[in-house]
């Protein structure tokens, strides 16, 4: 089987696997009991904490941990919006922003938040001149993706990071980087970005894990309260193995990060030549691969069912999908290819291939062969499908 959906979930690191089991089977204590074997178990949060703290560049008490990159971006997302209200009542995001931060900003306007969602380019991209002309006085949130979690599109975080610290410094920026952190570099200090999300099984972690850094100085209204854990950001007793096994995946993952890019960089150009060379294909995102993530290639078959298309490349043992994993059951067309301005057949045909560790060139040969033959079993039928689009 060629598993292309690592943008959904990847296989753990056999590494983290160890260090998930050993913590399990010897530190089970509550790492908030004040017994020496509870005082153990902390200090390996202690010791993770420290590790991401090293890894970004930033003090290890700047870290959170959560349950994964949605409780991340619930948290940093409405922590802001009901801490700071006093100081405004106006959030901006993107019309392109993964579910978790899509929805919860759909939450905070019936709560009475004034949301403004940012356009974005044919190519998936935001404009940072109009960034500038949605901000206004009342602005206390900013929140944009680092890398598009279905066509990959990389968002100008750096550029919007320096104008926001430049020109509105009371302005908070969270920026969501569970798809690009381990692919491409996040550097937090010199970008000015406030809080930013991250999720380990997007790495090579366990399931069940997030992180989320809160520079210091800012503060979260929090929204599970009971306990003092996390600064008291976020209480619950801390899930140590899960925590200890993450910390491993990022410092691996993050590591290895240049080499993987240069790698998935020239998987990506090959498949992207495969694609453009199918007429029936179309591919969405930008042209320059400098704007776009080394591991995702995201191309439609206009009028064509999606999961038609899962199904025939799962029947030749290669796994993909259509968007994001938290949204692959819904039936309605992307709403990031919308925002794109892709007419209906296009968004609604949509398949993402995302890369790993262990794709060569001759698994997207393989993968090529099987697009080439789930066209011409398709093709017959694509007339039928586009025309009931065109009646809807």
């Amino acid at each position: 089987m060629l598993y292309f959906d690592h943008c959904a979930s990847t296989p753990p690191y056999p590494e983290v696997i160890d260090t998930l089991a050993e913590v399990m089977k010897v530190h089970y204590a509550n790492p908030s009991s004040i017994h020496r074997a509870g005082a153990e178990a902390d200090k390996l949060i202690g010791r993770s904490r420290a590790l991401l703290g090293e890894l970004f560049a930033v003090k290890p008490e700047e870290w959170v941990f959560t349950s994964g990159g949605t409780e991340s971006n619930n948290t940093a997302i409405k922590g802001i919006a009901k801490q700071y209200r006093t100081r405004g009542n106006h959030l901006i995001t993107t019309q392109i922003e993964h579910a978790s931060v899509y929805d919860t900003f759909r939450q905070l306007e019936r709560e009475g938040f004034k949301v403004t969602y940012l356009p974005v380019s044919q190519t998936g991209h935001v404009d940072v001149e109009q960034l500038r002309q949605a901000m206004t006085d009342e602005t206390i949130l900013v929140s944009v993706m680092h890398v598009n979690n279905e066509t990959g599109a990389v968002q100008p975080i750096e550029a919007i990071g320096r104008m926001l610290k430049s020109s509105y410094p009371r302005t908070i920026f969270h920026v969501d980087a569970v798809q690009s952190i381990g692919k491409l570099p996040v550097v937090l200090k010199n970008w000015g970005i406030d809080l930013l999300s991250g999720s380990a099984h997007k790495v090579r972690g366990p399931k069940g894990v997030g992180i989320l850094y809160v520079r210091e100085g800012i503060q979260l209204y929090p929204l599970l309260t009971g306990g003092a854990q996390e600064r008291g950001f976020r209480a619950g007793t801390q899930n140590v193995p899960g925590i200890v096994a993450s910390a491993k995946a990022f410092r691996l993952s993050i590591q290895s990060a240049q080499e993987r890019k240069e790698r998935m960089e020239k998987l990506r150009g090959q498949l992207v030549e495969i694609v453009n060379a199918i007429p029936e294909l179309r591919m969405n995102g930008s042209e320059d691969p400098q704007e776009m993530a080394p591991h995702i290639v995201h191309f439609s078959y206009p009028g064509m069912k999606p999961e038609v298309i899962v199904h025939l490349l799962e029947e030749q043992q290669i796994i993909a999908s259509t968007k994001s994993a938290c949204s692959s059951k819904d039936s309605k067309p992307s709403r990031v290819l919308l925002a794109m301005g892709a007419a209906l057949p296009q968004a609604s045909g949509g398949i993402r291939i995302s890369f790993g560790d262990e794709h060569t060139e001759r698994d997207v040969e393989t993968l090529g062969e099987a697009l080439r033959q789930m066209v011409d079993k398709l093709k017959p039928l694509e007339r039928g499908i586009t025309t009931t689009h065109e009646l809807r």
